[in-house]
């Protein structure tokens, strides 16, 4: 893994489509689309291709994000009917295509056709060749609500960072005898908003109980859905809770060893016609995702085969519907037993105090690798009216705020990288209004906030952040560029 944030190089053919500046495609006589193109790569022999019709961009620049513009055109359109064109990536390592995505954009209405990368859900990231690929693709409207008017798509190309912590502090080695508290951990922001599979099973049995009760959280919900519940309500809730798209294993793979559950139950007003069984999942509000008990073992799981490894979860309740209800302790401990009593080798559970006081090599030696604890007192540079961004520059203005004294008496400090774009009105309303989970304003900012962030953590985090505290970097849609700097600043923390 390389430095790459520390000289970061953008390279752009056309103005970006920040929508702080809303840009658009220049004036022309034919029919146009935008996409907005990024790549991040910093495993050698390795190149990105991008492509529309009659115009390719290839990128094999190490330790480099690049930014490009390209054109979906009616005139650069083979066939008759010259509405709909291919946007394509694919990715090559010596050549060898390891994977190729597309999807069919039709330049006069914007919507997507057929391909691959239609929802976000369908875009899941890949382990291939001992590499992670990470992407995403955002389906632009107009520029409604200040939201960008041009596509965006990302891709990172990174090492499998299944064992990051047994590389940068080896067994035995000077590093790690050295607090835990020295790691900067990648972090998943919402992990457990990965799988629509729970949601979409409650859809199907209850939409309208659903919908009732969203109507609490989101009024326009109420105003829009007795109509249209069954066709909106599913693509509302996956546009605006959604914010990871990748299962348990890979997002430990792609290298996240930070995370915040939420558990509760079924929300009571659902849960009698929801059709699934009465346990603890994840709960965005009161949308379901991640059951709790497949969290732990899948955790369990991961750390028995990776015995360098320590994974942290702070249990949280914030944010959850009083109608769902919420475990009691001797409920979660049922939880965790169960999980740890299936492991095939010993793995005990770690405390707070533990994760603040033990050196790397004591919690592998105790076996205490999956460190879980309540919520508690953190350092947090999320606030709604910082995060409430569509280009990132108010939680730059909220990193610039952080200074070497804030840390005393926090666990752990928590920098979110991720947007919140539905905390913008307007922004809220066009995605009630114009629901598709392809066009998630969660997605619509992610690599625009991405290059923003990214950088001045690299950059500034460890002159800011001095204390020996943990520090978490979390992000929505975990990837490959988020991670790195992660790993980057734990080797620098250690070996300084």
């Amino acid at each position: 893994m390389g430095a790459w944030l520390s000289a970061l190089v953008f390279r752009h053919t056309e103005p970006s489509d920040d929508a702080s500046t809303k840009s658009a495609v220049p004036p022309t006589t034919n029919l146009t689309k935008g996409v907005q193109v990024y790549a991040y790569i910093t495993v050698t022999n390795c190149l990105v291709e991008f492509s529309v019709p009659e115009n390719t961009v290839s990128r094999n620049q190490l330790n480099a994000c690049s930014s490009n513009y390209l054109v979906v055109e009616n005139a650069k359109i083979p066939g008759l009917f010259k509405h709909k064109g291919n946007f394509s990536f694919s990715v090559y390592r010596h050549g060898i295509k390891l994977t190729h995505q597309w999807v069919e954009i039709n330049i006069f209405t914007g919507e997507l056709g057929n391909g691959t990368m239609n929802s976000p859900q369908y875009t899941p990231s890949m382990v291939v060749d001992g590499i992670i690929i990470t992407y995403g693709f955002y389906n632009a409207g107009p520029g409604e609500a200040g939201l960008p008017s041009n596509n965006q798509c990302y891709v990172t190309v990174t090492q499998d960072c299944s064992r990051w912590m047994g590389e940068v502090a080896r067994t035995g080695s000077p590093q790690a005898e050295l607090p835990f508290s020295r790691f900067v951990l990648p972090s998943a922001h919402d992990v457990g908003m990965n799988d629509t599979q729970n949601t979409d099973i409650i859809f199907e049995n209850a939409t309208s109980k659903m919908a009732k009760v969203l109507n609490g959280v989101v009024p326009l919900f109420g105003e829009l859905t007795e109509t249209w519940a069954g066709v909106m309500a599913p693509e509302i809730a996956y546009g605006l809770a959604f914010t990871q798209k990748d299962d348990l294993e890979t997002m430990l793979a792609i290298g996240a060893r930070y995370f915040e559950f939420r558990p509760a139950h079924i929300h009571k007003d659902i849960l009698p016609y929801s059709g699934l069984e009465d346990k603890l999942y994840f709960q965005h509000a009161c949308i379901p995702g991640m059951a709790y008990d497949e969290f732990l073992h899948g955790c369990v799981g991961f750390l028995v085969g990776h015995p360098s490894e320590i994974i942290v979860v702070q249990i949280r309740h914030d944010n959850i519907l009083a109608g769902c209800a919420l475990p009691t302790p001797a409920e979660l401990q049922t939880y965790m037993d169960n999980a740890l009593g299936q492991a095939s080798d010993p793995i005990a559970c770690g405390t707070l105090d533990d994760m603040k006081s033990l050196t790397i090599a004591q919690l592998r030696a105790s076996h205490k690798r999956l460190i879980v604890f309540p919520t508690t007192d953190v350092l947090s540079t999320w606030t709604k009216a910082a995060n409430a961004t569509l280009n990132g520059d108010s939680i730059i203005a909220a990193y610039e705020k952080l200074e070497p004294g804030q840390q005393k008496g926090h666990a752990l400090t928590n920098l979110q990288c991720q947007a919140t774009a539905s905390e913008i009105t307007d922004v809220l309303v066009y995605s009630v209004t114009s629901p598709k989970a392809s066009t998630s304003c969660l997605m619509s900012t992610k690599a625009i906030c991405d290059t923003k962030t990214l950088p001045w953590i690299r950059e500034n985090a460890l002159g800011r952040l001095q204390a020996e505290e943990l520090i978490v970097m979390m992000n929505d849609f975990i990837d490959g560029a988020t991670v790195d700097v992660a790993v980057e600043l734990s080797k620098k923390r250690l070996n300084a």
